[in-house]
């Protein structure tokens, strides 16, 4: 059993003081009966609920995870092949989540999965332009011109990329360590674009989508997002479904 007016500020009414408010002022019914009373308490998953005459809608129960995920594993629910996939990583769960856009079998790194569709929708339609940053190992030094190259945008098989955001993060011994920040989706693009400029990727590894950053979470495992970035990932579904 549930207090009326938590049922009322879970399913965005109000907060539940405001809801004490409503449910006092006879605004609300519980089966077609009027109930005043604060404290009140129902099953939320039989109890009919309504508001002004509105039933009452809750929302469904969503989950979010965010995984490291390691090479050699694919994005994907399921393979013919009996490969590896990243499902096999995850723990027994009640709901059933999916892996929110790709990472390649060879790229390592942050891996969102959710059962919100329109969340997924608002992290992977190109038009929301959500940042995307990746950390790749290349083969040689680029140089100042490259860079601003790959800043600018590169023209590949499919069309030139966005601008983008680039940096060197180190080099040595004739690899350097690049962090490239996009907001497109393309099949294997950030090894396209360095591969077009001369620097072909020998590890490639993604650090954040969106407002969400993998820390220091070791491969393989999984984490729910923090408070900060779960209001952060729900303020983008909102305004991505106005």
């Amino acid at each position: 059993m549930v207090r009326l007016n938590k049922v009322l500020a879970d399913a965005g009414i109000a907060s539940r003081r405001q809801a004490d408010r409503i449910i006092a002022a006879g605004r609300v019914r519980v089966n077609g009966i009027v109930v005043t009373e604060m404290g009140y308490s129902i099953d939320p998953t039989k109890d009919q609920v309504t508001v002004d005459g509105q039933m009452l809608v809750m929302p469904e129960k969503f989950e979010y995870w965010i995984m490291n995920k390691p090479a050699g594993y694919l994005t994907s629910v399921g393979d013919p092949f009996g490969r590896p996939t990243v499902m096999d990583l995850l723990p027994p769960m009640k709901a059933r989540i999916y892996p929110v856009g790709r990472l390649d079998l060879d790229t390592s790194g942050l891996l969102f999965f959710t059962n919100d569709g329109d969340l997924a929708l608002a992290l992977t339609h190109p038009r929301h332009l959500v940042e995307k940053v990746y950390q790749a190992k290349v083969k040689g030094i680029p140089s100042q011109g490259t860079l601003k190259r790959l800043a600018e945008g590169v023209d590949l098989e499919d069309g030139r990329t966005a601008p983008a955001k680039v940096e060197i993060e180190a080099a040595e011994n004739g690899y350097a360590i690049v962090r490239l920040t996009i907001r497109e989706g393309r099949k294997r693009q950030v090894r396209r674009m360095l591969r077009t400029v001369g620097h072909p990727v020998v590890a490639l590894h993604r650090l954040a989508v969106g407002p969400l950053w993998l820390g220091p979470l070791a491969p393989g495992k999984i984490r729910r997002p923090t408070p900060e970035e779960l209001d952060a990932l729900l303020q983008l579904k909102k305004l991505a479904i106005r």
